[in-house]
């Protein structure tokens, strides 16, 4: 079957392009009846498990209805992105823009034009059963989809969901109904939306085991040339600047990982900047000491810093700590890389190369432990001095 490249094209610009909408939703334009009808038809061809059709979707236009739920959704969380919109006004912080558009729409939820509720018949009782969640969120997302394609937009809120006895009582919904999302809908103003940043796939797309990454491929059976990496994560109760000053030390490794001994800058560097050199020294029970050549080869403030070995231009490995403000605290992602060029790991395997695939299995199995060693190891380290003596 041929691919046709004018619907693949329609697709994916609906799919890549449907934002959470907050700011440009727009306040006076009247939404009918009927497009809001459209798009639930259209969604309700989703899948649902056991082929039950248990959705419901409620249409809330009455201003009395929509400023009450406006006021529990503000009850709930609103007024404290309210209050970090404001705080964070004007300071750059990462999570600045996005404040400003969730305190808008905490200070606006009751002027849109329709509020969409879609339930589900049934309490979710960790069952198992099909009908419930896993019947109604692909519907739900398949809503906004066609919001998109008709220029209209919404926002995907749960928050208020958390007051949902006194959502029951409002709008009459029975006990035994679950509420899923609350949907404000209007026509945006403007349709120009782009793709948002994300990482890519070949970052979060593991391969045959949690956390194997390839940046291609990979070969049958995997080779180094398929450039192997794996990566290890955790949630820092703590503020980027924070994270960033302990990643940004290049000694701190050697802190908690068994193989990585300690580092110093060379070439007149003192400190990280892109290009920068380091010199890391290593040691290995069964290979015992060496020390490798390393160039700081990617440099963001409070974003990312990473190095390489050996070679910029061919490196025979990548190392990379990368920060993402989350609620409560930082992202932290380490990541490594082997290859493409030359490394200690090639003498091994250029004597059994019919061995290669488990080499490099085993090889990524030690970097990742001593990585989750690093990381779980700054991660108690921040937080332990944040909780003070």
């Amino acid at each position: 079957m041929e691919i046709d490249p004018s619907t693949t094209a329609a697709v994916d610009e609906v799919l890549t392009t449907t934002r959470a909408v907050r700011r440009r939703l727009d306040l006076e334009r009247d939404v009918g009846d009927e497009i809001i009808l459209d798009c639930i038809e259209v969604a309700e061809q989703a899948p649902t498990g056991g082929n039950q059709g248990s959705r419901r979707w409620l249409i809330v236009r009455d201003p009395e209805l929509k400023q009450r739920l406006a006021d529990l959704y503000r009850d709930v969380i609103g007024n404290r992105m309210i209050e970090a919109r404001d705080r964070l006004a004007g300071t750059g912080d990462p999570r600045e823009r996005a404040m400003l558009s969730a305190g808008h729409l905490a200070e606006h939820l009751g002027e849109v034009p329709v509020i969409v509720i879609p339930v589900i018949l049934g309490r979710h009782d960790g069952s198992g059963r099909p009908g419930l969640f896993d019947s109604v969120i692909q519907s739900g997302w398949s809503f906004c989809l066609a919001l998109r394609a008709r220029g209209l937009g919404t926002a995907w809120t749960t928050a208020g969901l958390a007051k949902a006895p006194e959502i029951k009582e409002l709008l009459g919904i029975p006990d035994d109904v679950t509420e899923i999302a609350m949907f404000p809908v209007a026509w945006t103003v403007g349709t120009d939306f782009k793709p948002a940043r994300r990482h890519p796939a070949r970052e979060i797309a593991y391969f045959d085991g949690y956390a194997r990454t390839y940046e291609r491929g990979p070969s049958d059976p995997v080779r180094i040339a398929d450039g192997p990496g794996t990566v290890v994560e955790a949630d820092v109760r703590a503020e980027p600047a924070a994270v960033w000053a302990e990643v940004t030390d290049i000694n701190l490794p050697a802190r908690f990982s068994e193989e990585f001994q300690g580092a110093e800058w060379t070439g007149g560097h003192d400190g990280p900047s892109l290009g920068a050199c380091f010199v890391g020294r290593n040691h290995h029970p069964g290979r015992g000491d060496w020390e490798a050549r390393c160039f700081v080869d990617v440099f963001t403030e409070q974003v990312a810093f990473g190095w390489c070995t050996s070679d910029v231009g061919n490196p025979g490995a990548r190392w990379r700590f990368e920060l993402e403000p989350v609620v409560g605290g930082t992202r932290l992602r380490f990541r490594g890389i082997l290859g493409p060029g030359p490394s200690g790991l090639d003498q091994i395997i250029s004597a059994r190369p019919d061995l290669e695939p488990r080499i490099i299995d085993r090889r990524m199995a030690e970097h990742r432990a001593n990585m989750q060693r690093v990381v779980e190891g700054i991660k108690a380290h921040i937080e332990q001095a944040a909780a003070g003596p």
